[in-house]
């Protein structure tokens, strides 16, 4: 098994450990979610996700902690009728081990498990040491994080509220209150599939800042970002500037050879009133990103790392309590240059301490070949229930 040394030092640390007053912690959702779908290319879709989480942590001792989570999907529906391979396309993308299992493939359904969180964590002084598959959050800002090397997330991938992670390790150094340096490393079978960061963080005058390093695909980036308030309201930034390789066919690239410098930077401003009203603005600049029809650029700037196709992306977003129970929201994207977009209306109700429901729209427009242009629209019933 290939991650049997990794549990076995799980076992051994465990077995000699002394285990706290409450040493075990576990907790996580079981949700349904509902979709009905007009996409161009497949017409009406109607599809059914069962979606179960488990989070457990085991705290051995003062210094060490342990972490198993283990997500489980059924899908079935339109969508999975549709698509080829279905499971490919839903199952995790690491660097390391395989720990999940197909529970059953058919052309109508699929079962599909994995272990998304499994790491160990010493923390002892100033040091902090975590290994093995765990989520690094780099970054500040709220939709789009050029500084996240490892696994960037798209905000339309609203069902997955933890974040993909990734296999390595994660060492930090606390230099004070509010400063510390930590190095992370995801090890591939080639220097295209590794990465390794760097980071530096302090806070000036009330803001926090963090510098980077990093080397991604076999290329260095440097970066930073910050993290603070002006009159009350939140402001972030981010930037990073990389090596640019040279394309050799479309969405191929040589990373054996560069060709300059490529750029990215994300600005973010949001801010709360007292009846609870939010309103949040971020855009995204790409100096690799097109300015023409971005659907032709979608493979390319996925192999570069881009967080979109194009060369400017706008987003903004207004949310508002109704009453203390119930949540509006809705934000939008817009390609500026294409003038593609897609709409996101929300409704979020507690109907009960531990149940959720969530009702929740997409609608793409753009004409053909833009960045948005063929997704349809599509619309979503979610309940969920927390233990």
């Amino acid at each position: 098994m290939k991650y049997f040394w990794f549990l076995s030092v799980i076992l051994v640390a465990v077995s000699c450990a002394q285990p706290s007053k409450n040493p075990f912690e576990a907790g996580g959702y079981v949700k349904y979610l509902y979709s009905h779908s007009d996409i161009p290319v497949f017409g009406i879709l109607n599809d059914h996700v069962l979606h179960s989480r488990l989070n457990t942590k085991w705290y051995t001792t003062d210094a060490w902690t342990f972490a198993c989570d283990i997500r489980a999907r059924a899908c079935t529906g339109g969508t999975v009728e549709h698509t080829p391979q279905f499971v490919d396309h839903i199952r995790g993308n690491y660097n390391g081990a395989d720990v999940d299992a197909i529970l059953w493939n058919s052309p109508s359904s699929v079962g599909y498990a994995e272990i998304d969180r499994l790491w160990a964590d010493w923390n002892r002084g100033q040091w902090q040491m975590t290994a093995g598959r765990q989520r690094l959050v780099l970054g500040t800002n709220l939709v789009w994080n050029p500084t996240d090397i490892f696994n960037p997330y798209s905000i339309l991938d609203f069902d997955y509220e933890e974040r993909p992670g990734f296999d390595g390790a994660h060492v930090q150094y606390y230099l004070g209150p509010l400063s510390k340096v930590e190095i992370a490393v995801k090890p591939g079978k080639t220097s295209s599939s590794s990465a390794a960061v760097a980071v530096y963080t302090t806070n000036v005058r009330e803001y926090d800042v963090h510098l980077l390093a990093a080397q991604r695909s076999g290329l260095w980036l440097l970066g930073g970002s910050w993290a603070g308030d002006i009159a009350g309201g939140g402001f972030r930034g981010e930037a990073t500037v990389s090596q640019k390789p040279v394309q050799t066919l479309p969405g191929v690239y040589d990373v054996t050879a560069t060709d300059g410098t490529m750029s990215s930077a994300a600005l973010s401003v949001d801010y709360t009133f007292s009846s609870s009203l939010y309103l949040h603005i971020e855009s995204l600049f790409n100096s690799a990103g097109t300015t023409s029809d971005a659907g032709l650029f979608a493979i390319q700037s996925h192999t570069l790392g881009l967080l979109s196709p194009a060369r400017w992306s706008l987003f903004s977003e207004i949310a508002y309590n109704l009453t203390p129970l119930l949540r509006g929201s809705f934000f939008s994207i817009l390609n500026p240059t294409d003038h593609s977009y897609v709409l996101v209306p929300s409704l979020t109700w507690s109907a009960l301490t531990n149940l959720d429901l969530m009702i929740l729209v997409l609608a793409f427009r753009g004409d053909a070949l833009t960045e948005f242009a063929g997704y349809g629209e599509s619309g979503y019933l979610r309940v969920q229930w927390s233990f």
